[in-house]
Order: structure tokens, then sequence, then C-alpha cells
């Protein structure tokens, strides 16, 4: 098995460093502000997959629902044999899907991921390992940009792209672009690159998504100032802050904050740090865009890449869209 597993991990004190000056930028700025692609520590991982099983949030069960449908035609869209590059991947619940269709049509297969959690990536590629003996995996445990448009990337064939889950919804607009490059940058001629993206729709669908009654969504948020206290030695009180989920229906976003409940000072040890907060004001921790088929074909040609099709899920909510590397 060790010879189908190949991990590659960013060193954990530059890791630890850049989550600090982060934190340090992020909590001095006017508008103070936290990145969310910390959310997902090992608790914040397991966090996030409790999520997917909520009611209210329909994106994974959508796309699911699309990869079941349409798998094998989407695997065989660039001809075959192809190999995987995943950006996150999570526990590759839905991948699996993928994966099972490309492994029904080329008998074997090499996936790649790039994960900024790297315990939760150490995990999902060990079990990749172990339930296809047909499938060698390389794990790379770093931010995208870090290794995207490197020579770290070893592809060997043509690829297929995956960057699912709406992640895309996860930057800001020029930020996702520059992102789509930078991959553009790892692909070649003959590549693809395949999108999921939720579908704009009703401010109460969307929020709810966001803010379940349960308080699954505000755990996950809170997790963000619990991974401060753990590894900056910081000080905060989570019942001191509350989690608000806004639809922005001009930007197309869902945008999460953490509201401070009353007015204190928080100290963080390692960055010797104080922050001050007034009540009622909020640390934002994430933007998550929604789109239309066109704002994904908008984007994609702005990184080199040309729409080709786009599949959907009965109720039209959620996009999983092919784009050809030009």
């Amino acid at each position: 098995m060790a010879e189908r597993l190949r991990l590659v991990w960013a060193s954990h004190p530059t890791q630890a460093a850049a989550f600090g000056e982060d934190v340090r930028a992020g909590l001095g700025a006017p508008r103070k502000t936290l990145p969310s692609k910390y959310f997902y520590d090992a608790i914040g991982s397991a966090l996030f997959e409790t999520i997917t099983l909520l009611p209210e949030y329909y994106p994974t069960r959508t796309e699911a629902e699309i990869l079941r449908e349409y798998g094998g035609e989407i695997v065989r869209s660039l001809g075959n044999p192809i190999e995987f590059l995943e950006l996150g991947g999570g526990s590759a619940a839905k991948t699996r899907l993928l994966i099972d269709e490309a492994l029904r049509a080329q008998g074997d297969l090499h996936y790649a991921a790039i994960d900024v959690s790297a315990e939760a990536l150490r995990l999902s590629a060990r079990a990749l390992v172990q339930t296809y003996p047909r499938l060698r995996v390389t794990a790379y445990a770093a931010d995208y940009f870090a290794v995207l448009g490197t020579p770290d990337i070893r592809l060997e064939g043509r690829a297929l792209a995956l960057f699912m889950g709406s992640n895309i919804g996860n930057y800001e607009p020029p930020e996702a672009v520059r992102l789509l490059r930078s991959l553009h940058a790892s692909l070649r001629g003959g590549d693809g690159l395949l999108v999921g993206a939720d579908l704009k729709k009703d401010r109460e669908t969307l929020e709810r998504a966001y803010d379940d009654p349960t308080g699954v969504t505000a755990a996950f948020d809170k997790n963000l100032l619990a991974r401060i206290n753990r590894e900056l030695g910081g000080t905060f009180d989570l019942r001191d802050f509350k989690h608000v989920a806004v639809y922005d229906e001009a930007r197309g976003c869902v945008d999460s904050f953490l509201e401070a409940l009353r007015a204190h000072d928080v100290l963080i040890a390692d960055l010797a740090l104080c922050a001050r907060f007034l009540r009622g004001e909020r640390i934002h921790t994430e933007s998550s865009y929604k789109f239309t088929i066109g704002d994904i074909e908008r984007i994609g040609a702005e990184a080199g890449f040309r729409l080709a099709r786009t599949w959907t899920d009965a109720g039209k909510r959620f996009g999983v869209s092919l784009l050809l590397w030009e």
C-alpha cells in the first residue's frame, strides 16, 4: 500500500507562522476578519462533515446527486485514461463517485489532492488507497497557491482537475480568477476542470444553509476562535460571540460573521496581541458567493478555460461545469 501513497507535507512551523500572521493582520484591521481557509483543522473538518448531513445544507446532497447521475459521462468527457487533481476534497466522499467511474472506465487511476487541512488529507488519502487497490494517491498538505503552477505538481497524463463543493465561492471574484489561472498553469492542452458551484436562489434557503437552527454551523464558525486559543494562546470566550449569516443579494454572496455580544478585550499570548471588541462589532469569517452558469463561464474564460457543459440537479439548485483548457 505504501508504494501507492505519496504524502507531501508543508512544514508545521511555516503553517503555524502563517496562521499567526493572518490572525494578527485580520484582527488588527479596521474591519476585523479571519481567513476561512483556517476553518479546517481536525475539529473544523469534523464539524463540516456534520454540516453536510444537515437538512438545511443542500449543496453536498445536490452535488452528489449530479455525480451519481452523470459521473460516468463526466469521467469519459475528456477521453480515457485520465488522472484527477483535486483542490480540497476533505473526506473525498463525493469524489469517490468519480473515482468509481474512472476505475470502471480505465482500470487504474492516479488521484492527487491539495488541502490545507493536513490531518484530514492524511486520513482521506490512506482510506482511499485501502479501499481501492488500483488507485495511486499523491497528497499535498499545503495552500493551493503554494503548489499550483510549480514543479511540485507531477501530472503524468491527461488530467481532470476537480474544484468541487462550491469552494470557488469562498474566494472574492478576482481571487477566484487568480486561483484558476494558477491551476491553468499546472494543466495542459486537452486537460479539463470540473467546477461545482452553488446556484443563486432565494434568501431564506441560502441563509438557513449557513445558519441552521441546531447550531452546527455556529459551532463551525466559532471553532476559528477556539483554534486561536489552542494554537496561539488566545483567551476568546466563545460565549461572547454569536454567529451571523446574511445574504447580500447585490453581490450574490452569503457573508458569515462572529458578532461580539459585549465590549471586551482578548489577549493572544503567542502574538503579544490585545484585540479589543466593541459590542456588536463583527469578525468577517467567510464569503460564500453564489453563481449563474454565465458567471462560471465568465470566470473560467478569464482564467483561460472554455465552458463545455454544465450538469444540474433536478431542482437546479447546484451546477457542475466542465471547463476545457485553452
